[in-house]
């Protein structure tokens, strides 16, 4: 799964254009020109190194897996090359694509406080484990760019007052008034950090052990380019920015979405077009929706941004059967721009996100499905803001047993709903994301959360194999009901052309008991109805007059393999059933 590059080491005239322009705002005029000559000997060998055959951007073939390198263990083997073993005995013909979350040396926070970004992480396998995932699905890698771990070399340095680290941290008196930034966490921005010339206190966004290093010393940028380029010589496709919002820190603002942000996002976006053309960036960016897409520029900055606003919103419609906020949330939600798609999910690694519901759904729908989550076993974490208000920031909870009821209490539709979601999701505009544990129905782990003492562990077990193939093996379990409905929904769905991520998006309301949208393809000539219920009692629905008037009037719904008779203007639909309505010619 390798991608194109340069036919020469030269850089084109627009690329020099723009990065010029991005180092100068960033920098400053007068530090430019050296800059453009350190950025252009950087480049001029990542195209040299760089591997050939050109890709697409995406299909809709495109499916991802969303996985940490141990999910998935066995003795006496490298997980990553069990990992391998999985995704190839059980997820080939289903899946093209996999998110190995970071997978380096690390202190804390399951990857996200990175102690070294160019070796992997000895417990999970090496280089070569890579390497060779990467040659059979698209790889996608974290780019950790906010912070690093304590125990990173640059830190240590800087502690030491040692090149090249001692100047890549942010250092502030600790009675500095940092009462605008927005945080994620209710920790200090500033923490103390104990050094051989007494107590310093570092930025740190996410937490004590997770410092943020400082890009307004260019060195760092030149740092992560040199990362960014190593990680896609060693085969990623898909480069995550992890918590790229909070990037760069300028006195009395918010320290969030500044333009220098987006700038280095821009600068990032040209490099990996001019180096490696099928490379696609992509920005995580837990923050209200206009925010987060506003990451996509002008069609200049991320290829993709995550669909944080998905989660919530989906979670509320299926636990309340009421779909008015996520289909007016579709109805509002722009088409991509040329070059641009969303990547949706609706699990992962991390929480469910609150913040992007932030002006969707009302605050007491949002302390309502809170409530309700820890009546189902899971967690909330706070976040703390400017004027020291705590508030909902993220649900940890396994999506599973999220959807194991109603706001009516559990019931007996679980697996139902939780194929409902999923379903909604692949039929979306963008590229599905599924998390490992969301396609094996994983239940909340306690003993997670026991060992680690983090709410989020809660969805991050760690399956044997073994286990884990005795369940799918075993047609009564809930794991195996889910994996194998969710795998059959996987390969309809990469067989249709309305299912390109550029294929167009048309939600329609039938009614609150309903989710509907058009995926059309013109130029490929298929039109596809996908309709979900999502409440606990059938539906009649009130199909939409045929679009093909030439045609023969008949449907055919691609889920249930059955064709729908000209003419008929009834559909009935079980609770959370879904039916994806191909208008036939």
């Amino acid at each position: 799964m390798t991608h194109s590059t340069l036919p020469s080491n030269e850089l084109p005239h627009w690329f020099t254009q723009k990065a010029e322009a991005h180092l100068q705002f960033l920098y400053g005029e007068s530090r430019t020109p050296a800059l453009m000559e350190r950025l252009i000997d950087r480049l001029q060998s990542g195209i040299s190194a760089a591997k050939s055959e050109q890709l697409a951007l995406w299909s809709e073939q495109d499916i991802i897996l969303i996985t940490y390198g141990d999910s998935v263990q066995q003795p006496h083997e490298r997980p990553l090359q069990t990992l391998h073993e999985f995704l190839t005995l059980h997820l080939q013909d289903s899946i093209n694509s996999v998110h190995v979350l970071p997978y380096f040396p690390y202190s804390s926070d399951d990857g996200f406080a990175v102690i070294d970004y160019k070796t992997v992480n000895p417990q999970l396998g090496d280089w070569a484990d890579i390497e060779r995932l990467g040659k059979q699905f698209h790889l996608m890698t974290d780019l950790v760019i906010n912070h690093v771990s304590r125990e990173n070399l640059w830190f240590i340095d800087f502690l030491s007052r040692q090149q090249p680290g001692c100047d890549y941290f942010i250092e502030m008196p600790p009675e500095t008034d940092v009462s605008q930034v927005v945080r994620p966490r209710s920790t200090p921005v500033l923490v103390p950090a104990h050094s051989h010339d007494g107590i310093r206190h570092v930025w740190a966004t996410f937490g004590e052990d997770q410092i943020d290093v400082n890009f307004a010393n260019p060195d760092v940028l030149f740092e992560y380019i040199d990362i960014l380029l190593l990680y896609i010589a060693k085969g990623s496709r898909f480069i995550r920015l992890d918590a790229i919002a909070f990037l760069w820190k300028k006195a009395a603002t918010r320290c969030i979405n500044l333009r220098e942000t987006h700038e280095v996002v821009k600068l990032l976006r040209d490099i990996v077009d001019v180096v490696a053309p099928g490379t696609v960036l992509i920005t995580e960016t837990n923050v209200p929706n206009g925010e987060n897409l506003s990451y996509f520029g002008n069609s200049d900055e991320a290829h993709m941004v995550y669909q944080f606003t998905l989660p919530p919103l989906l979670l509320h419609a299926l636990h309340h059967g009421i779909s008015t906020y996520l289909t007016q949330w579709a109805m509002d939600t722009p088409r991509p721009q040329k070059h641009c798609t969303y990547l949706n999910f609706i699990a992962s690694h991390d929480g469910i996100g609150l913040r992007p519901a932030e002006g969707i759904l009302p605050e007491q729908e949002v302390l309502s499905l809170v409530d309700a989550m820890h009546q189902y076993g899971g967690y909330v974490s706070m976040r703390t803001d400017a004027y020291g208000k705590e508030s909902p920031y993220e649900i940890n909870i396994a999506l599973f047993d999220a959807l194991k009821g109603t706001h009516r209490g559990i019931d007996d539709y679980q697996i139902q709903r939780f194929i409902c979601a999923h379903t909604i999701m692949l039929a979306l505009q963008g590229i599905p994301a599924f998390y490992i544990h969301s396609l094996i129905a994983t239940t909340n782990d306690y003993q997670g959360v026991e060992q680690s003492g983090r709410t989020r562990s809660i969805n991050r077990r760690k399956w044997r194999y073994d286990e884990l193939l005795e369940r799918l093996n075993n047609p009564s379990s809930e794991q195996a009901s889910v994996f194998h409905e969710l795998k059959r929904l996987l390969k309809i769905r990469r067989k249709q052309a309305a299912f390109h991520p550029e294929a167009r998006q048309e939600t329609i309301p039938l009614g609150n008991d309903l989710f509907a949208f058009w995926r059309i393809n013109a130029e490929r000539q298929q039109r596809i109805l996908a309709i979900s219920n999502i409440s606990a009692e059938a539906q009649t629905v009130h199909l939409p007059e045929h679009p093909l008037t030439e045609g023969s009037g008949f449907w055919r719904d691609l889920i249930e393999r059955t064709a729908i008779a000209k003419g008929t203007r009834k559909l009935k639909l079980y609770p959370y059933q879904s039916a994806w309505l191909e208008a036939l010619d």
